[in-house]
């Protein structure tokens, strides 16, 4: 069905659900037989008006079942599509034309859940990485370390998203949603670069031109919804560049010196224009290959002047980012280890990590928040995916030690069926490895590993290290580090399902609402268990306040991720 959206003056709060990362290689979409089961049980006035899909609606990466017969940790792999052409990169297939592209947004389409769901609600769309490629950027594709052009085959998924996701998103051809009209694109190496980091090679600026996906929402009085594309005019991720491989360390897997990230972020414009020429972390020693560049960007410049001049320009109470990927700091102070655990940590303060989101592009996600603050914008919020877990917090520049002003605040959706990474760490993570209980700690009375990341991220390591000695999660939160995060009042890194937006004329409420791990499809009409249901309300702040978060868990026991 099709819903009218309300006029501009129209003052009765905005509903609606955001979702990304559905993976139906490995797992099942109960978390949309949950949504209709409960939209189907509201009063009209609480019902939703749309779904906003923040991308990874498919998952071109494929695993045929006979290559993994293992399964994907304790998951099943299906037998979900076979790709006509297509591409096989050591163990999984990737598309390779627009009939692959095509193959696969079928092969997802023919999930019940889904096909009710998207009966039920007119879906927004934008798509975030997987639609074109893992780990793609503008139109280059990278493999096992390699990065090559792929021209075409962006081509192909633009022209295969055009077809299968019906939006309203401009192309070059005309205003016509019916034909999408491919340019004749080559898979040219790209070398040139322009100052904003945009590839200049002609084949990539016209397969990045076939498709713009960035958009304005309007919807009541309540509502802007402003929605960005986050792969297509990046420049490269500087921490993913092989010449920052030695700022990894196997003593401490996962962890990055925040400090190196933010001078490589930087590039040039790092501490007033004085960029060090090298940075140091422990006794390595690496050039800084970015000081001589300028800062990373996300957005790229023509999208970036676009979203600024929406947030400045909108009339609507709140303004609410719509990113596919997540603005939220992620860092541990692997400092406050004790000492003996594992040797010092080399870096100089907390660690980041490889984020390839907005929370590690320092600088224009500074130069965004700075702008809302110099504007007086109120209402600023950011919903966003890709992170495969559930985040609430507040948006700020920067944190301890640095100035931690809030002008916003900000969501992530946990993953409709994508595997999160407590799941891969409770496989992938060393037994032995000194630090596997920061991630997936084990107090003496647990039957399992359990998800001590959220409380690293939150609160800190000697919260973790104070679970796993006495399996008191209050116990363990007196331990808590304040400099580390105050921006954050939720996380779980391990959770599925769907979050809830409601957007009235003095508070905006977001709900998480989260499902057991989706392994296989259930038969009830609800979708099955709830594993809890929480909710963050802000009341609308004035020019010059700061923004609050009030918590109140509904259902369920989240006990590490507060």
């Amino acid at each position: 069905r099709t819903l009218t959206d309300p006029v501009d003056t129209d003052t009765r709060t905005v509903q609606f659900a955001f979702v990304s990362c559905q993976n139906a290689n490995d797992g099942a979409q109960n978390a949309y037989r949950r949504m209709i089961f409960e939209d189907e049980h509201a009063s009209e006035k609480d019902q939703l008006g749309f779904v906003l899909h923040l991308g990874d609606f498919i998952y071109e990466i494929v695993w045929y079942p006979e290559d993994r017969p293992q399964g994907m940790y304790d998951r099943q792999i299906r037998d979900i599509v076979r790709y006509p052409h297509g591409e096989k990169i050591d163990d999984f297939h990737v598309p390779t034309v627009v009939d692959d592209y095509r193959a696969i947004y079928r092969a997802y389409l023919h999930d019940p859940d889904l096909q009710d769901a998207r009966a039920r609600w007119p879906f927004v769309n934008m798509w975030d990485n997987h639609e074109f490629s893992w780990l793609g950027w503008q139109s280059l594709q990278k493999f096992d370390g390699v990065t090559r052009p792929a021209q075409t085959r962006k081509v192909a998924a633009n022209q295969a998203f055009f077809e299968y996701q019906p939006a309203r998103i401009f192309k070059p051809g005309g205003p016509s949603l019916e034909r999408f009209d491919p340019p004749h694109v080559t898979d040219a190496p790209i070398t040139n670069f322009d100052d904003h980091g945009l590839g200049q090679e002609p084949n990539n600026l016209a397969a990045l031109a076939s498709l713009r996906g960035y958009r304005a929402i309007r919807w009541g009085s309540n509502m802007e919804l402003i929605i960005t594309d986050q792969r297509s005019y990046r420049s490269q991720e500087p921490v993913d560049r092989n010449e920052a491989k030695p700022l990894f360390s196997k003593q401490f897997p996962q962890f990055v010196p925040e400090e190196a990230m933010q001078i490589l972020d930087a590039g040039r414009t790092y501490n007033g224009g004085k960029p060090p020429g090298s940075i140091r972390f422990g006794e390595v020693e690496i050039a800084n290959f970015q000081k001589d560049q300028p800062p990373q960007t996300i957005l790229g410049a023509e999208q970036k002047a676009w979203f600024l001049e929406r947030l400045h320009t909108s009339k609507a109470t709140w303004k609410i980012w719509g990113n596919t990927t997540a603005t939220l700091d992620m860092r541990a102070d692997p400092q406050n280890l004790p000492q003996g655990l594992t040797v010092p940590w080399p870096g100089s303060g907390y660690a980041g990590f490889n984020g390839q989101d907005h929370s590690t592009a320092y600088v224009e996600r500074g130069e965004i928040y700075d702008f809302v603050a110099a504007h007086g914008i109120t209402g600023f919020a950011t919903v966003a995916g890709d992170r495969h877990s559930f985040w609430a917090g507040l948006a700020s520049k920067g944190l301890p030690p640095r100035t931690f002003s809030p002008v916003g605040i900000a969501f992530v959706t946990g993953s409709i069926s994508a595997p999160g990474m407590v799941e891969a760490f409770e496989h992938g993570f060393p037994q032995g490895h000194p630090l596997r209980q920061l991630f997936v700690g084990q107090a003496p009375g647990d039957q399992r590993p359990q998800p001590t990341m959220n409380m690293l991220l939150l609160h800190g390591v000697k919260s973790c290290l104070e679970y796993v000695k006495s399996g008191d999660c209050d116990k363990a939160r007196a331990h808590s580090n304040p400099g580390l995060s105050p921006h954050l009042s939720f996380v779980d890194m391990g959770g599925h399902g769907y979050s809830v937006v409601r957007a009235g004329s003095d508070a905006l409420e977001t709900e998480f609402v989260c499902i057991p791990r989706p392994v296989e499809r259930s038969a009830s009409e609800d979708g099955g268990p709830l594993a809890y249901r929480v909710k963050h309300r802000a009341k609308l702040w004035g020019k010059g306040q700061t923004p609050k978060l009030q918590q109140h868990i509904v259902e369920g026991n989240p006990r590490f991720s507060i």
